[in-house]
């Protein structure tokens, strides 16, 4: 490894070392990190389980809100009445004004 004479170097160089070595730590935090998971994995293998079983890793599921309303157009558009309206909603809505004739019974 060679030698830094830092009271020699520019700002601009500080910066630049500070933000390889920043990335060098990182890099080799995750190799580490992969090594430790890829050991605990085998270990966990070789006694007859899985990872996910052992930590309870089971992944969460988000939770998807039933659709409230349906395209008269095509009964395969919905919408839950959340987030951003879809393209039909906003023709409903401007040509009629109202969505109570698309609400799913």
């Amino acid at each position: 490894m060679s030698e830094f004479v830092l009271e020699d170097m520019s700002l601009d160089q500080l910066k630049k070392l500070q933000r390889e070595t920043d990335a060098a730590i990182k890099s080799y935090q995750d190799r580490e990190r992969k090594k430790a998971i890829a050991a605990i994995e085998a270990k966990a293998q070789e006694m007859g389980f899985s990872l996910s079983e052992l930590t309870g890793g089971a992944v969460k599921s988000r939770k998807v809100n039933p659709p409230k309303y349906r395209n008269p157009q095509d009964a395969t558009q919905t919408w839950s009445g959340r987030g951003r309206q879809p393209g039909w909603v906003k023709e409903i809505l401007a040509s009629e004004g109202d969505l109570d004739a698309c609400l799913i019974s």
